[in-house]
């Protein structure tokens, strides 16, 4: 069964839209999905439902200028130019609070896509205490560098057009280069998915389709700062179980290069119990691929290992 709610985010004006899908048997887990870039909660009803078949509660919510998670159609897209990445970390952990007083007994385990990632990992060097596991998919490295130039070319955007306005050229020189390797394809998102189908629905998906404007952008690579950082990660607890899973072609990871740096991360933070997988032939949304099925039944099985031991 599938609900919709709402709770105030710590921005003070937005209401978050959130879901939970409840098993109608005893719960086992709860699993706290952060749904990644230009996307949305729902869009995640399919593995959601196939945990709740396994008796796992499963939770997520739009962040902000996300789905539902707006005040207005002008504010997909958009962060607040000073606080949206706290904001949003801290949304995170509100979701989890409201979820943890529901059902306070079982475990809890995060899992975050893509931007999720992202997010999930900074949430991690301050909130990991408590957690049972997290599962990091479809995600990447990038260094400290690259990322404060960005958030300059930003600057000098805004200071021009506004935090509000959205850059074709720091779209182009965040995602440009991702569709290459697919090419010639269907779509200018080919790399998304194999599936085909799945492709089709994920482009002509409005919810999908916005641009990031210059605020937000500035906002993600922030933090995405942090995760640059030794010292926060070290802030992790050591013992908690980390799954990194990705597609073997997926441009985010820089086709699985990316990934084995967060792997190894991890590793050098003294985290003892970290596990990665990369999916051959699969590009960046594993959940939407032709072999879902399989990434559903090892990510079920990791999850069914760690609540037995914890």
């Amino acid at each position: 069964m599938k609900k919709d709610f709402y709770y105030p985010s710590r921005d003070g004006l937005t209401q978050i839209h959130a879901a939970e899908w409840i098993p109608d048997q005893e719960i086992e887990a709860v699993v706290q999905i952060c749904h990644g870039m230009v996307e949305y909660i729902e869009r995640y009803s399919g593995f959601a439902d196939y945990l709740t078949e396994h008796g796992i509660y499963v939770t997520g919510h739009d962040h902000l200028g996300h789905g539902q998670s707006v005040n207005k159609e002008e504010e997909h897209g958009y962060f607040d130019a000073a606080k949206g990445n706290k904001y949003i970390i801290g949304d995170i952990h509100k979701l989890r609070e409201i979820t943890q007083e529901k059902h306070p007994d079982v475990p809890y385990i995060l899992l975050g896509h893509s931007m999720g990632s992202f997010l999930l990992r900074q949430y991690l060097t301050v909130y990991s205490q408590g957690l049972s596991g997290a599962v990091i998919m479809g995600t990447g490295w990038k260094g400290n560098a690259l990322l404060t130039m960005g958030q300059t070319l930003c600057r000098i955007i805004a200071a021009f057009k506004g935090w509000k306005h959205r850059s074709p050229l720091v779209d182009n020189l965040s995602f440009g280069s991702y569709n290459k390797r697919f090419e010639p394809g269907n779509t200018p998102k080919d790399w998304i998915t194999s599936d085909e189908k799945k492709c089709a629905e994920y482009a002509g998906d409005s919810l999908c389709s916005f641009v990031f404007t210059v605020s937000a952008y500035y906002q993600m690579f922030e933090g995405m700062k942090v995760l640059t950082k030794k010292e926060r990660t070290a802030n992790i607890k050591k013992d908690l179980p980390v799954l990194i899973v990705s597609g073997a072609d997926d441009p985010v990871g820089d086709f699985g290069k990316g990934v084995q740096k967060v792997y190894e991360q991890f590793r050098e933070a003294g985290i003892q119990d970290v596990a990665m997988k990369l999916y051959e032939g699969d590009r960046h949304e594993i959940l939407n691929e032709t072999d879902r099925e399989l990434v559903y039944e090892d990510i079920y099985e990791w999850i069914s290992e760690k609540i037995q031991v914890s």
